[in-house]
């Protein structure tokens, strides 16, 4: 794997955390869509979602055809080193940031 190749392929968020910071941002998202902003398949995205029903970070109820996703608040950070941190103190980082703050692919339209 060459420099460019391994700047490319990892991130500072893992795959659970993009997965459940979506969810956080849209409550009715579907596992396609999830899937396709993360980049991953829908087979590894139900399988996050599976991980953070089943570890209690979120709880799913149908609603018609569509699953509703609900954070489950005062859950901590899963890591040994950052159990104290809970999850909602990482998903308010995102709600933090304003897509207008000089990001051109989230600029406002004229």
């Amino acid at each position: 794997m060459n420099d460019t190749e391994r700047q490319s392929t990892w991130t500072f968020l893992t795959n659970h955390a993009q997965v459940l910071r979506l969810i956080a941002d849209d409550p009715h998202a579907r596992i396609r869509d999830i899937a396709a902003r993360i980049g991953i398949t829908e087979r590894a995205a139900g399988g996050i979602v599976n991980d953070l029903e089943d570890a209690g970070y979120i709880e799913v109820r149908r609603e018609g055809r569509r699953n509703r996703y609900t954070i489950v608040p005062g859950l901590h950070l899963r890591h040994p080193s950052q159990r104290t941190i809970p999850i909602q103190a990482l998903l308010d980082l995102f709600n933090q940031h304003d897509p207008g703050d000089g990001d051109p692919a989230h600029a406002p339209r004229a």
